[in-house]
């Protein structure tokens, strides 16, 4: 089985920049989508296919925020946030529950100039893990998507620079540590190490042209599903956002 996570920074311009033509060609069983910054309408209304399962979900506050699942098979069930309401007004996670996984797409909160939602970001961190967990004592979990974090210093091209910065305080590090020592699985870490693998770039100064980047977008997996993971991998050559897609493999 084949999965794709790409946070598009809004979907109708990444279909504006060819972005439906990658979909139509990854050949991915799931597509997990962070930021469509549309209504659930809108994103449904793209031609996804035929046999598709689309599942989309919006912010209370319009062009803001937004997640979807594309998926070639029809889930059992669909949960829309994590139940807390407060967590559960900017459209930021989809869960579709199959027989042998929970599948969550999550657009994790960034904690913003001068860090002024960083309380907020982790008190999300601790809630979206409870409930991931909580999904876990009943069969395994893949969660994916833009996590807002660059995990360690092999994560960003300029760690030094970005030491107290929204993604890369160590608030934010150590909450995914944790995430970590919960039993989640970094899959791209499995098969990757070192620098270089990013799958954010900002607009400015040319920065995905010199690779000036921060990897933030991930597959994480249930321990359990460990012997099923066959490739996890970065797309950076996929154009359509400021993030590229990220793609993992379960055999």
């Amino acid at each position: 089985m084949k999965f794709i996570s790409w946070n598009v920074n809004g979907i109708r311009a990444a279909v504006k920049k060819g972005a439906m033509d990658f979909f139509d060609g990854c050949g991915a069983d799931f597509i997990c989508l962070q930021e469509t910054k549309a209504t659930a309408d809108i994103v449904k209304g793209f031609d996804w296919g035929v046999g598709k399962t689309v599942i989309a979900h919006e912010a209370v506050k319009k062009g803001y925020s937004g997640t979807a699942i594309i998926a070639t098979k029809e889930p059992e069930s669909v949960a829309y946030g994590i139940g807390i309401e407060q967590h559960d007004q900017e459209g930021r996670v989809i869960t579709a529950e199959y027989a042998d996984f929970y599948l969550v797409t999550v657009y994790t909160p960034n904690s913003q100039n001068e860090l002024k939602r960083l309380d907020y970001r982790q008190e999300w961190d601790r809630d979206f893990l409870a409930y991931v967990k909580g999904l876990e004592a009943k069969k395994p979990v893949i969660f994916c998507g833009d996590l807002n974090v660059a995990h360690t210093e092999d994560d960003l091209a300029n760690p030094k620079t970005n030491r107290k910065n929204a993604g890369f305080t160590d608030e934010e590090r150590a909450d995914f540590d944790t995430i970590l020592e919960a039993g989640f699985v970094d899959t791209f870490r499995e098969f990757t190490q070192g620098k270089g693998h990013y799958s954010w770039w900002s607009y400015r100064a040319g920065a995905r042209a010199r690779n000036v980047g921060w990897r933030i977008d991930y597959f994480m997996i249930s321990e359990s599903l460990r012997p099923q993971l066959k490739a996890a991998r970065i797309l950076p050559d996929i154009m359509g956002s400021d993030h590229c897609p990220v793609e993992m493999t379960l055999g």
